[in-house]
């Protein structure tokens, strides 16, 4: 005979009482959040970690009571598992900090928000993959979706820029990138030669399921730490960019001849004895564009933005074109330039220099004297430009009133701010962040730093640039309304929820915006941005304004830009340095030769990589002013700073330092006066004994406590309050 099973009347009182009916429910939340996958009573009891008696004994007859009543499922060996259809997505992981990630699904419509992974369910994916996820059917503790990758779908990268850390037996690299919170395993003989706390670029080989951090063959060794060459090498590398032009591509630039043949000046129209000069910063070798002034018989003004005819020199198919395409916009870090074309041609060829014939695409306008364009022609034409401007010396002759085409500048100035004050009533909004510059010594140390100004000339540049842009979106819409592919410069209008909550952080420092249309979204935030200008809450209010706003990108959806109030721009003006610019010369030219619209998917595919790249030169310039930020921060003097709180998290307060526009952190777990919980709704910190916030823009006395120039951080505390220090202007 058969041992008697104990399982034959598993069903008893015990799973009908209240306790059981919560436990019912941990039970089949548990299992529906691991679907696919069968536990016994037992592991359940394990997983859940189920200690007293009681509890113990009704795991079983409840198991069997949600089997019954068809909730989850049992397999002949009695194990059990959900019957409730989990759903799937697929995003991008937000790697936020080693406990957790966030998934940022594709379709934002698929999901209520992004989804909660924490660490062990990440099935070793890394921040900006493309990954598989099952989101649990019950939400977590904090109302939020919840799930585990499945699958990885894409590496975002597979190399990484660290620090080496050598051992007798094994070496680690300490990977700078602050959302890899893994160090990689880097076998000795990988090492490729380098030294303890040397800066090398590590290529992942291999990461077992099991294993707790990937290993990683050296690819590339870069020098000591701490060292300015070695630090900007290691951001290149970090953000994928290039440090050298391709042997075929610079050849082929290289072979272009500098001479114009008689041809192809026949086929433009020419500019060259018309008054022309190009405005540029002092340090600016690629100057892509020039203005050409001139009065007309009829008493308007003709005004000429001319743009150098880059496409003329890089064709299709070519290496030349494959690296430009790769590329598809130059970086501008603290120190260098990495530009999108080789040198003979952003800085020589198709540098719109003076005193030279110059191939360039221009969109003329003839206006009156209220800055209305009566007419405008795009085309191919020819230049000579008269004078190359630095803008400080421009202005000085605006200012004063003399020196080379004082006059014509002058004009234009006045005709630039007639049509800036026109774009600002028809709802542009006015966003101009601060921009901080180093004075760097020969060996790359920051000796200082300035804020760099915008004047009148700046605005002049901008605005007519502004127009050409505007005017070559809209004559190729109003062709066919916007069923010729094309390339446009998009900007969505901004997320109401995101801009309450930035209008409640601007009234802390005694500012309203009114929000009750994006006509009445674009005065309010030009008001404020006029209020705050000088103030030291400018700088961190014209942050999170911009983070509250939607990211402009390329498209070939005819769609309007938000930020300029234009139904339909696009970016025309800047080719030497930006691919989409090569793409609209290209298209517009063949619908001028009376081409018929191509298909829109591959040059939708090209809109996309050009917006990824963007990103990508923004956050590489971001960090190497960051990295001279702290290094200029542990040169600094020693002393409180005065700062306002630009950022509130779980972990640690960020504040920016007023008097250098440096930002650093004062961490929760150094914070020893009290408990701080975190608010995440009104962002802030609350004291759990004394009640005291720290809120998004209190303004705040700090002191630097460190400096870490490899994962580019400073580290600050609060500084006491009841004797502040009378600020000092002075910077070493």
């Amino acid at each position: 005979m058969g041992r008697k099973s104990n399982r034959r009347n598993p069903k008893n009182s015990g799973s009908n009482s209240p306790k059981a009916s919560q436990l019912a429910r941990q039970i089949k939340s548990f299992l529906d959040n691991h679907y696919g996958e069968e536990f016994s009573a037992k592991q359940i009891i394990k997983k859940l970690e189920i200690r007293d008696a009681l509890s113990k004994g009704a795991v079983e007859p409840i198991l069997f009571k949600l089997v019954d009543n068809g909730s989850i499922a049992k397999s002949p060996r009695n194990y059990f598992s959900s019957k409730k259809d989990p759903e799937f997505i697929t995003g991008k992981v937000d790697y936020v900090n080693p406990r957790f990630a966030f998934i940022i699904p594709d379709d934002p419509e698929a999901t209520d928000g992004d989804i909660l992974v924490k660490e062990a369910d990440l099935k070793q994916a890394l921040d900006d993959d493309r990954v598989r996820v099952m989101v649990y059917p019950t939400k977590g503790r904090g109302g939020r979706s919840e799930g585990r990758v499945l699958e990885i779908l894409e590496r975002a990268r597979d190399e990484f820029v660290g620090r080496v850390e050598i051992s007798p037996r094994f070496a680690f690299v300490v990977p700078d990138f602050k959302k890899m919170h893994k160090d990689i395993f880097v076998h000795r003989g990988d090492l490729k030669g380098a030294q303890h706390n040397e800066k090398v670029v590590v290529k992942l080989t291999e990461w077992r399921e099991g294993d707790k951090n990937p290993t990683g063959k050296v690819t590339r060794v870069l020098g000591k730490a701490g060292v300015h060459e070695v630090e900007i090498h290691s951001i290149m590398a970090e953000f994928g960019l290039p440090f050298e032009y391709p042997k075929e591509a610079e050849a082929e630039a290289n072979a272009i001849p500098d001479t114009i043949s008689p041809k192809e000046i026949k086929a433009r129209k020419d500019f060259r004895n018309i008054t022309t000069f190009t405005i540029d910063p002092a340090d600016a070798k690629d100057f892509d564009d020039a203005i050409s002034y001139r009065k007309l018989e009829n008493g308007n003004l003709e005004i000429g933005v001319h743009i150098a005819d880059v496409t003329h020199y890089v064709q299709p198919k070519t290496a030349l074109e494959r690296e430009a395409f790769d590329r598809a916009t130059s970086v501008y870090l603290v120190d260098r330039t990495i530009p999108m074309l080789p040198e003979h041609l952003s800085n020589g060829l198709c540098s719109l220099r003076p005193n030279e014939d110059k191939l360039t695409f221009s969109c003329v306008f003839e206006m009156d004297e209220d800055a209305k364009v009566l007419n405008h022609w795009i085309g191919r034409t020819i230049i000579h430009s008269d004078r190359r401007f630095v803008y400080e010396d421009a202005q000085q002759n605006i200012d004063q009133q003399s020196g080379d085409f004082f006059a014509e500048l002058t004009h234009l100035n006045e005709l630039a701010k007639k049509i800036r004050k026109r774009r600002f009533q028809h709802g542009a909004v006015n966003f101009e962040t601060v921009e901080v510059k180093f004075k760097l010594d020969d060996n790359g140390t920051p000796l200082g730093l300035m804020v760099k100004e915008r004047k009148d000339i700046h605005k002049l540049i901008e605005e007519f640039m502004l127009l050409a842009n505007k005017h070559v979106a809209e004559f190729i819409f109003k062709k066919h309304n916007g069923m010729d592919t094309f390339v446009y410069r998009t900007h969505d209008s901004p997320d109401m929820d995101r801009l309450e909550i930035f209008s409640g952080f601007a009234k802390r420092f005694g500012h309203q915006l009114k929000l009750d249309s994006e006509r009445q979204v674009a005065s309010s935030l030009n008001k404020l941005m006029d209020e705050i200008q000088g103030k030291p809450e400018q700088n961190v209010l014209e942050q999170l304004a911009i983070r509250s706003m939607a990211k402009a990108k390329y498209t070939t959806e005819p769609k309007g830009h938000f930020g300029l109030a234009f139904p339909h721009y696009t970016h025309f003006t800047s080719p030497i340095r930006r691919y989409p610019d090569m793409m609209v010369h290209r298209l517009l030219q063949h619908y001028l030769d009376g081409g018929k619209s191509p298909e829109a998917e591959p040059w939708e595919k090209k809109c996309v990589h050009s917006s990824d790249r963007e990103k990508r030169a923004a956050d590489a310039e971001r960090a190497s002013i960051k990295y001279k930020q702290v290094e200029y921060m542990s040169l600094a003097e020693e002393k409180d700073y005065e700062g306002i709180v630009s950022g509130v998290t779980e972990w640690g307060v960020f504040v920016e330092i007023t008097e250098t526009k440096c930002e650093g952190m004062v961490r929760v777990a150094d914070m020893t006066d009290d408990y701080y919980e975190f608010d995440e709704r009104n962002m802030r910190l609350v004291g759990s004994r004394s009640k005291k916030m720290i809120t998004l823009g209190d303004k705040v006395w700090v002191r630097v406590v460190n400096t870490d120039i490899d994962r580019r951080t400073i580290d600050l505390e609060f500084a006491e309050n009841d004797e502040k220090p009378t600020r000092s202007s002075a910077i070493r």
